[in-house]
C-alpha cells in the first residue's frame, strides 16, 4: 500500500501539462462520506477532497454537514462538493455513488471496548445500509464504523434482505492497522517506513487483529519478544490512542488517513489500475470463518481476488487459532441483529 493520497496533492500542484491525474485522463467518479461532520469525517472530506480521481464528493451527516462542505468547496481541487443534512436529504446524497464511506457512528471512549459500541452504532448502520440499498445499490461500501466484525455483517444482512448484495462491493476498511503495523515495524527495524509492507488479517478489534510480520518487508531478523510487543502494540493501537487523548476522543486522524487510502485503492481498482492490492475485511474462504480480513486484490468489479494468508509464524499460526472464536461471536452478533 503506498501513501498515494500524497502524491496526488502534490500532482495537484504541478502546472498545466505535467504529467498526472488530469480530469480529462480519469472517468468521473462520485464519492459519498456518511458521517462527515464527525471526528473521522471532517479529516476524512478533507484528504478525498484532495483526491484527483473524486469529481464529486457529497458530505452527508444528522447535522452540521453545510458548514463542513462550505468549507472543504472552497478547496482549489477537481471535485465538486455538496453538503446534506438530515434523513430527508441522504437520498441525493447517496444517489450516483461509486463509492459510499461511513464512518457515522459515536466514537470510543476511555474503558469502553467496540463492543460498547455495538448497539448505537449497529442501528446506524443498519439504517444507512438500507438507504444505500435503495439509492446506490451498485456502489463499493466502505465501512469504517465499529465494530466493523459486526458492522460489516450487519450490513451484508441489509443488502441480503434488499435484494442487492454483492460481496465482491462491501469492505470492512481495516487499513489503519496495516498503518499501525507498518509504523511500529519501521520504528523497531529501524528502517524507511515508506518501504515497509506488513500484510494484517483477522478482524479490527484487539486479538482478532493478526499482523504477519513474518512476512514483512524488508526483512529484520527481529527477535521473538519484540514480534510479540508488536503485535500487542499493533492490537491495542486505538486503545493507546484513546487514553492518550485522555477522554477526548479515539483515533480519528489516522482513522481518516487510513480510510482515505483505501477508498482511494477502490477507485484506482474501479478505473482499471493493474494489481492494487490492501488487507480488508471481506467475505471469504481462506477461513472456516464467513468473513475475515486478508490481503484483496482490487478491481473494476471491487474485489477481484481474495488472497490466502501465505506461510505464517508458529507464533502467528497460534494467534489465528486464538482470535477465531472471538472473531465467530462478533459476526454472529451482528447477524443477529440484523435479523432480529
Amino acid at each position: 500500500m503506498r501513501s498515494s493520497i500524497l502524491r496526488s496533492v502534490k500532482t495537484l500542484a504541478k502546472p498545466a501539462g505535467t504529467r498526472g491525474y488530469s480530469s480529462e485522463s480519469v472517468p468521473d467518479r462520485k464519492v459519498a462520506v456518511l458521517g462527515a461532520a464527525g471526528g473521522i469525517g471532517q479529516p476524512l472530506a478533507l484528504l478525498m477532497k484532495l483526491n484527483p480521481l473524486v469529481s464529486r464528493l457529497a458530505l452527508y451527516d444528522i447535522a452540521n454537514t453545510p458548514g463542513v462542505a462550505a468549507d472543504v468547496g472552497h478547496i482549489n481541487t477537481r471535485s465538486e462538493v455538496a453538503g446534506y443534512m438530515g434523513n430527508d436529504q441522504l437520498g441525493q446524497a447517496l444517489e450516483g455513488s461509486d463509492v459510499v464511506i461511513i464512518p457515522a457512528g459515536v466514537p470510543r471512549k476511555p474503558g469502553m471496548t467496540r463492543d460498547d459500541l455495538f448497539n448505537i452504532n449497529a442501528g446506524i448502520v443498519k439504517d444507512l445500509c438500507s438507504a444505500i440499498a435503495k439509492y446506490c445499490p451498485n456502489a463499493i461500501v466502505n465501512m469504517i464504523s465499529n465494530p466493523v466484525n459486526s458492522t460489516v455483517p450487519i450490513a451484508a444482512e441489509v443488502f441480503k434482505k434488499a435484494g442487492t448484495y454483492n460481496e465482491k462491493k462491501l469492505f470492512g476498511v481495516t487499513t489503519l492497522d496495516v498503518v499501525r503495523a507498518k509504523t511500529f515495524y519501521a520504528g523497531k527495524a529501524n528502517v524507511n517506513v515508506a518501504e515497509v509492507n506488513v500484510p494484517v488479517v483477522g478482524g479490527h478489534a484487539g486479538i482478532t487483529i493478526l499482523p504477519l510480520f513474518s512476512q514483512a518487508t524488508p526483512k529484520a531478523n527481529l527477535a521473538d519478544e519484540d514480534i510479540k510487543a508488536l503485535t500487542k502494540r499493533t492490537q491495542d493501537g486505538g486503545t493507546e490512542v484513546v487514553e492518550a487523548k485522555a477522554g477526548k476522543g479515539s483515533a480519528t486522524l489516522s482513522m481518516a488517513y487510513a480510510g482515505a487510502i483505501f477508498a482511494d485503492a477502490c477507485l484506482k481498482g474501479l478505473n482499471g489500475v493493474p494489481d492494487v492490492v490492501e488487507c480488508s475485511f471481506v467475505q471469504s474462504t481462506v477461513t472456516e470463518l464467513p468473513f475475515f480480513a486478508s490481503k484483496v486484490r482490487l478491481g473494476k468489479n471491487g474485489v477481484e481476488e481474495v488472497l490466502g494468508l501465505g506461510p505464517l509464524s508458529n507464533f502467528e499460526q497460534e494467534g489465528l487459532e486464538k482470535l477465531k472464536p472471538e472473531l465467530k461471536a462478533s459476526i454472529e452478533k451482528g447477524v443477529k441483529f440484523a435479523n432480529a
